[in-house]
């Protein structure tokens, strides 16, 4: 009994329960196998249990909402049929209409799933270690410090780093990685991953509410709630349709009234008329391929924020990219190390630059520490903000900063030795041990590995490529010509960065802009489309955007274009072959081709096409991963 009373409350299932009767129902009527009592036809199952909720729905869209909508031309259908005595015309307008729709909820609820299971993998009870002692508490209490200890199977709650244990981390939700990933001691976890093997610990760097995984819920519930424009376009068509179905019919009714002279044969024509130009498939097709590419969008890590927004996609012909953060990784690294003087080796210049720096919070001192191999520390530390740091090891004087600061310590040193580093876009610091110039430290923002790839594809897709930066010439000029963008802009202010796309924009190109820091954000809403860093991207700039890529993996930027172009091409398939065969099919029936049962079959195969044809959006893949 419970079963059945799911099924029954279950709008989903009750539809399946509804088609099953009424398509039994149908059968028997077109064998006239069964009657019901009272010699009624069996199609009035089908007629009641499909047909009667479209009529409703249709009288309270003209009352309530004064909407002509598609289902005021099925109702006057429906109505027609019946009075022509066409019962199981109607019961299959309404059985059709109704699989129609069940495919469309089919479509958007698959579409959905990726971006609906996110919220099922919040696991709602973790293990954590707090003052040596273990306990279970909910997620939502979890405090950034914590000691979060995983089992096999689960789902990890928080961003990481592993400090005790390895194992392989599933993290196909987040990044779309087919194979598990294996971690150990000192990489970090994202929330929403799961653990595929063993036990392991790890300190939590974020709270429940600030993680990747709920973020990511957050911009899917955003998404969800926006409709595309295109959609309200696509109602608007269909009332005039409505109004040209329906004249349509009483034109057919009174040219065929006054040749054959028999009211009722004028009638059935007028009907059939009624039935076959319904623009049920043109309703369908945008919604159904927007909501399947943005649920195969979402399988990639990206979470596209409305239907509107990836159809602009499909337009795009160039693509505007921030440097830092975007192209690059925004974190400093350590690219050449250069000895001074010939008692320093290259390893002795970084290590005793890391014990200087081992207690700094800037992002210079922070990249050496990390590039050095060493816990030591200075006995004494002196900051001199803007400048550099004083250091005594080990009874040596340690100085390391800019070539200024060596100076005022009485250094001797050759400043212009950084100059071809900055050529190329670096950031030079020196080192020098009791008075004397040791050596020299260059360090450069990284570019991203997929950089110069997803640059070279976007190319071949005919799309070109605009670096915009705040940067200094030499710096974007380095970024530039190891990714191969067509074009570079370098220090720009923000509302320079506006400017050019507006030029691109006035010369009939469709720009996308890609950043991820507030500096970006004018630009981002400038953009035709824009895509923002949800990793690292502020949230300034991914409210400014319609895409979020939620792991900052920029490889994915031309399968989200290509994707968008497959959609705008599923729709103008859709459209063209839903109204081509609504007007060949209104042509039959008002020559008396085509009767209301034969018409029936006819038109609702075009939205039975179109929801199909959508349907395979969602099987797409990016072939170059």
């Amino acid at each position: 009994m419970n079963r059945i009373k799911i099924w029954l409350t279950d709008e989903a299932k009750f539809r399946i329960v509804r088609i099953v009767i009424s398509g039994a129902a149908l059968i028997i009527s077109l064998g006239k196998w069964i009657t019901l009592p009272g010699a009624i036809d069996m199609a009035w199952i089908a007629i009641v249990l499909c047909g009667i909720p479209i009529i409703i729905g249709a009288v309270k869209a003209v009352i309530t909402e004064h909407d002509i909508t598609a289902d005021v031309l099925v109702s006057l259908a429906l109505i027609g049929s019946l009075i022509a005595k066409e019962f199981f015309a109607a019961g299959e307008v309404a059985l059709i209409m109704e699989i129609g729709s069940a495919l469309e909820d089919y479509t958007a609820a698959k579409a959905k799933k990726s971006l609906t299971s996110l919220i099922q993998l919040m696991p709602k009870i973790v293990h954590v270690r707090r003052n040596g002692k273990e306990e279970n508490i909910p997620a939502e209490n979890i405090k950034i410090g914590d000691t979060i200890i995983i089992l096999a199977g689960e789902t990890i709650p928080t961003d990481g780093t592993i400090c005790k244990g390895s194992t392989a981390i599933d993290q196909s939700v987040m990044t779309g990685e087919s194979l598990p990933v294996d971690k150990t001691i000192g990489d970090p976890v994202l929330s929403g991953t799961i653990n595929k093997q063993g036990i392991f610990e790890y300190v939590a760097a974020t709270e429940v509410k600030d993680s990747s995984l709920q973020k990511m819920i957050d911009l899917a519930k955003q998404a969800d709630a926006n409709k595309a424009p295109i959609v309200t376009l696509a109602d608007r068509w269909a009332s005039w349709l409505v109004i040209a179905a329906f004249t349509a019919a009483v034109l057919t009714f009174i040219i065929n009234r006054v040749v054959l002279g028999d009211p009722s044969a004028a009638f059935l024509r007028a009907v059939t008329v009624l039935v076959v130009v319904c623009p049920c498939a043109f309703i369908l097709a945008t919604p159904t391929a927007v909501v399947a590419g943005i649920g195969n969008a979402a399988k990639y890590g990206m979470i596209v924020k409305s239907g509107e927004a990836l159809q602009r996609f499909g337009t795009i012909d160039t693509v505007a990219l921030d440097k830092t953060g975007t192209l690059t990784y925004g974190e400093l690294s350590i690219t050449e190390i250069k000895s001074l003087d010939p008692k320093w080796a290259k390893a002795d210049i970084l290590k005793l630059a890391a014990i200087a720096e081992a207690r700094s919070e800037h992002p210079i001192g922070q990249a050496i520490c990390a590039a050095a191999d060493t816990k030591e520390q200075a006995s004494e530390y002196t900051v001199t903000p803007g400048k550099g740091i004083e250091a005594m090891y080990n009874g040596r004087h340690l100085l390391v900063g800019k070539g200024s600061f060596l100076k005022e310590h009485a250094v001797d040193l050759d400043e212009s030795l950084k100059n071809e580093f900055q050529a190329r876009g670096a950031t030079v610091v020196f080192l020098a041990v009791d008075e004397q110039a040791a050596g020299l430290i260059a360090l450069s923002d990284t570019v991203r590995q997929s950089a110069a790839p997803m640059i070279q594809k976007l190319h071949r897709m005919k799309v070109e490529t605009v670096l915009l930066t705040g940067d200094n010439p030499a710096a974007a000029q380095t970024i530039a010509d190891q990714v191969n963008v067509s074009a570079v802009h370098s220090e720009l202010l923000p509302e320079d960065k506006q400017k050019i796309i507006h030029q691109y924009q006035e010369q009939d190109h469709k720009v996308c802009m890609i950043g991820d820091g507030i500096n970006d954000a004018v630009a981002l809403r400038t953009a035709d489309a824009a895509i923002a860093m949800g990793g690292i991207g502020s949230d300034v700039a991914i409210e400014s955007s319609d895409v979020v890529l939620v792991q900052d993996d920029i490889s994915r930027i031309p399968y989200l274009i290509d994707l968008s172009r497959k959609v705008l091409q599923k729709i103008r398939t859709n459209i063209i072959i839903s109204l081509s065969l609504n007007a060949l099919a209104t042509v039959l029936a008002a020559a008396g081709i085509l009767d209301p049962v034969v018409g029936a079959l006819v038109h609702n195969a075009g939205s039975v096409f179109v929801v199909l044809n959508s349907l395979m959006l969602l099987s797409v893949k990016d072939q170059e991963q």
